[in-house]
């Protein structure tokens, strides 16, 4: 199984990808946590992928793809993975289609959760006291920078996705458990 979880800044990705990892024996594949083994295992996209980090540049699609595709060859992802922080645009929507077909492999699912933005804002400073502050990313302005982000280049995905009949939307807003539930609804379908 292969899967994409959407969702604004704060909806609750983080923890619904903890749910399914448990659930479904797949794993979490955070595209910054790969670049960054990339980077340090020296492998040829990961010394490509320094030397464009190294000049403060954002990394090529291609190159994150390609990290990607060489992720998924791994044996622990043989169940399957959750797609976590790619694709964030069209472009990269349309290449990861590309490497999949490549491989033989299919995504089976989009899920978006949906969350109202003001709950959002309630959610991150109540997050951020429980936490002392632990995280750096949870303050408003950080998250009005990121939701922003999200409306500009990761919310145009949905409707690629929605025109292949893949996207499913879930409510963020409900009690965690409910949020789970819903999307386990969807994937043992």
């Amino acid at each position: 199984m292969i899967l994409i979880l959407l969702g604004p800044p704060g909806a609750g990705k983080g923890t619904q990808c903890e749910r399914l990892v448990d659930r479904y024996n797949i794993v979490q594949l955070s595209t910054g946590e790969m670049l960054r083994s990339a980077v340090a295992a020296g492998t040829e996209m990961g010394v490509k992928a320094k030397e464009v980090m190294d000049r403060g540049e954002l990394v090529s699609d291609e190159i994150v793809v390609a990290i990607i595709a060489d992720r998924l060859d791994e044996p622990d992802c043989s169940n399957g993975c959750i797609l976590d922080g790619f694709p964030r645009t069209v472009a990269q929507a349309e290449a990861l289609d590309v490497m999949l077909n490549e491989k033989d492999l299919v995504l089976d699912c989009v899920i978006c959760i949906k969350a109202d933005e003001q709950a959002l804002f309630a959610r991150i400073e109540q997050r951020a006291a429980e936490t002392g502050g632990a995280r750096s990313d949870d303050n408003a302005e950080t998250l009005k920078k990121r939701l922003g982000v999200y409306h500009e280049q990761t919310a145009p995905i949905k409707p690629y996705y929605a025109a292949k009949g893949l996207l499913n939307t879930v409510d963020g807003m409900k009690e965690i458990d409910e949020v789970s539930e819903s999307i386990f609804a969807i994937l043992d379908k």
